[in-house]
């Protein structure tokens, strides 16, 4: 086989995610609940000079996560991906709206409302990006980049572009918000298009059996699956512990003629 080309999903293939979802999602929200805090105890302190505690006030109106914990902006999240499904995997649009709709909901004004969306978004796109790679990528992808041509998949919203390894990565597609998050077809199709290699001469490499090993094969692509379990794979599926066994598949592919 003549292997042109290698995609790549980024969340817990290129690094562990999990830590890296949780102390977002808990950092984003506590920092929003604490400025926001902050900001209306400014707002109102003038009205609290001998008048008692107005109902704007958040000693009248509790703190934004005791009203709304974190559980209830994951259950909204959650019902708005219902409501727009074609929005269900843009995770960035479904958390500003989440989040919008949420402080209004505790009684900001809609423009301080979007205002404080996109303030916790901000928040949470700084610490999504905080990501510790394996040890063994940046080298991985350094060798790789100089035989073949190289683009990231991900239905996340890491901008690859914001990261050192982004470097490495001249086509990045992120499929949410294409609107088509894997495994629908089309973000492989269209990162073949823009590498201009046809999907019999590349390769995928993924750690979800449903959103990369299977779609990838399906559309021709040799597909690597970074799976710990032991079902039978079918030909063209290839089964690694870790990203780290990539170079050795690679070489065992191009020894097939």
């Amino acid at each position: 086989m003549r292997l042109e080309a290698i995609t790549f999903d980024l969340d817990d293939t290129l690094w562990d995610n999990g830590g890296v979802m949780r102390r977002t999602e808990d950092g984003h929200y506590a920092w929003l609940d604490e400025a926001l805090a902050d900001w209306l105890e400014g707002r109102l302190e003038a009205q609290l000079s001998g008048r008692g505690t107005p109902a704007g006030h958040p000693e009248a109106r509790g703190r934004f996560a005791e009203r709304f914990p974190l559980a209830a902006f994951i259950e909204r999240r959650s019902r708005l991906a219902g409501e727009h499904p074609l929005r269900r995997g843009d995770f960035t649009w479904l958390r500003r709206r989440a989040l919008t709709e949420l402080l209004g909901e505790y009684g900001l004004a809609p423009d301080h409302a979007e205002g404080w969306a996109l303030r916790a978004m901000e928040r949470f796109m700084v610490l999504r990006h905080e990501v510790s790679p394996h040890d063994e990528v940046e080298a991985l992808l350094s060798e790789l980049g100089q035989r073949y041509r190289l683009a990231s998949i991900t239905n996340g919203n890491v901008e690859i572009s914001r990261l050192p390894l982004g470097c490495h990565f001249p086509v990045a597609i992120a499929a949410g918000e294409l609107l088509a998050p894997k495994p629908d077809p089309r973000p492989f199709l269209a990162a073949l298009a823009r590498l201009g290699a046809p999907s019999s001469r590349a390769l995928h490499v993924g750690d979800s059996w449903t959103e990369d090993a299977l779609p990838a094969r399906r559309l021709g692509m040799q597909a690597a699956w970074i799976g710990t379990d032991d079902r039978p794979l079918p030909p063209g599926i290839h089964r690694l512990d870790h990203v780290r066994e990539l170079p050795e598949l690679i070489r065992w592919l191009e020894s097939r003629r």
